[in-house]
């Protein structure tokens, strides 16, 4: 009898035990509920980049939660003119109009260089033009230049391959580029390009199609294109894209990435964008293909 009331008497304390313990629900992580979130947003070259970054910083620390999306250089510089997010990513300089709208709105915008990046000029591999001049480059995306035998290739037709405008890439391109850099310039990209709205995509086609030409960030080429060598003009060297020649400024296509934010951020918006410049974070933009700005 003593031993049925003992085993009884057990059986009642452990269910009052787990009725009082905490239940695990479904889903649910250990970890700590973090207490900072950090919205970033903008450019598709950055996107990679900024993910990386973000899921090295969560590591070191749980307490920050980092959102990352693309969507292009402008819809990012939108979003923090609109106050939705944080940092806005850009792979161009802000505009004069939209730092004019960032004010009306009681936004003061600050830059942040956080990397720079080489944009290579790319070809299918079979297409043995293997060098081009920016004039040459321009003329052929202004749709002057439209056989590839006019510039030492085969008798067939050019393909033109462009980011979306809201790219900050095809502006850039457009700027430097199409324009030679001259501000009294207004040429544009021929109406016949193709605008493809990611840096993977032009990739993809110049892969697939013989006659093509594409432009993209260093960081995103792959081997299953072939890069050419630019010339600023036909009595310069004609230089490869690469960490080297874009620090020592001889390749004559790269720019400065940057991340937008307001003038005042709070501590841990401030503790991100210090540890960006650390020797951890810049050894991640090298590792993407990208140019360190602190090595």
């Amino acid at each position: 009898m003593r031993r049925a009331l003992w085993f009884f008497s057990a059986i009642i304390l452990i269910l009052l035990l787990s009725s009082c313990a905490p239940r695990m629900v479904q889903g649910e992580t250990s970890f700590t509920e973090p207490s900072y979130y950090i919205q970033n947003k903008g450019s598709d070259t950055i996107v990679n980049l900024a993910l990386r970054w973000a899921e090295a910083y969560q590591q070191a620390h749980p307490e920050v939660r980092i959102s990352v999306t693309g969507g292009g250089s402008g819809t990012g510089i939108a979003a923090l003119i609109d106050g939705t997010v944080d940092i806005a990513n850009a792979s161009r300089a802000m505009k004069k109009e939209e730092i004019e709208a960032a004010r009306a709105k009681g936004i003061e915008p600050v830059e942040h260089v956080i990397a720079r990046d080489a944009i290579a000029v790319i070809v299918n591999p079979s297409n043995p033009v293997s060098q081009l001049t920016l004039e040459q480059i321009s003329l052929i995306y202004q749709g002057k230049i439209n056989n590839w035998r006019e510039v030492g290739g085969e008798d067939r037709p050019i393909v033109r391959l462009s980011r979306e405008t809201n790219s900050g890439t095809h502006v850039y391109f457009l700027e430097a580029v199409v324009r030679l850099g001259q501000k009294d310039n207004k040429a544009l990209f021929s109406p016949d390009t193709l605008l493809l709205p990611s840096s993977e995509g032009i990739i993809t086609e110049v892969r697939d199609n013989p006659n093509a030409i594409g432009y993209d960030g260093l960081g995103y080429v792959t081997p299953e294109v072939k890069v050419l060598a630019v010339a600023k003009s036909a009595d310069d060297p004609y230089i490869l894209p690469s960490v080297e020649t874009v620090n020592s400024g001889a390749y004559p296509i790269s720019r400065d990435l940057y991340m937008y934010t307001q003038k005042e951020v709070n501590a841990a918006v401030q503790a991100y964008l210090d540890w960006l410049l650390s020797p951890e974070a810049q050894k991640i933009v090298l590792e993407l293909g990208f140019v360190p700005i602190r090595q």
